[in-house]
C-alpha cells in the first residue's frame, strides 16, 4: 500500500519531467505572487484611505465637541455677567428714583428778585 508522501512524489516526479508543464506551472505561480503582491497593495492602500478618513471624522468630532463645551461654559459666564449688570440697573434706577424725587432747592428758600 502507496502512502500519501509516495503519491505526491510520484506526481511531482511526474510534473517535474515534463518540460511545458513545468513552464506553466512556474508562470502560474509568479502571476499568483505578483496578484498576491498587488492586492496587498491594493489593500494596504485601503486601509491608509479608511484611516485617514477616520482620523478627519475625528478631529472634526473633537472640533464640534469643544466648540459645544466652549459655547456652554460661555453661556454660564454670560449668564452670570447679566446677573451683575442687572444688579447695577437695578441699583442705578433705584438711585435715579430716589435723586428725582429730591427737590433741587431747599424748602424754605426764596428766589433772588
Amino acid at each position: 500500500m502507496n502512502s500519501l508522501r509516495d503519491r505526491i512524489g510520484a506526481v511531482s516526479k511526474g510534473i517535474l519531467q515534463k518540460k511545458q508543464l513545468r513552464k506553466w506551472l512556474i508562470s502560474l505561480f509568479a502571476i499568483l505572487f505578483v496578484l498576491q503582491l498587488y492586492f496587498v497593495r491594493e489593500m494596504l492602500a485601503a486601509e491608509v484611505l479608511f484611516g485617514m478618513g477616520f482620523a478627519v471624522l475625528l478631529v472634526l468630532c473633537g472640533i464640534f465637541y469643544v466648540v459645544g463645551a466652549v459655547g456652554e461654559r460661555g453661556l454660564d459666564l454670560v449668564e452670570a455677567g447679566i446677573r451683575v449688570a442687572a444688579r447695577s440697573a437695578r441699583w442705578s434706577f433705584s438711585t435715579i428714583e430716589d435723586f428725582s424725587k429730591k427737590q433741587f432747592r431747599h424748602r424754605h428758600s426764596e428766589s433772588a428778585p
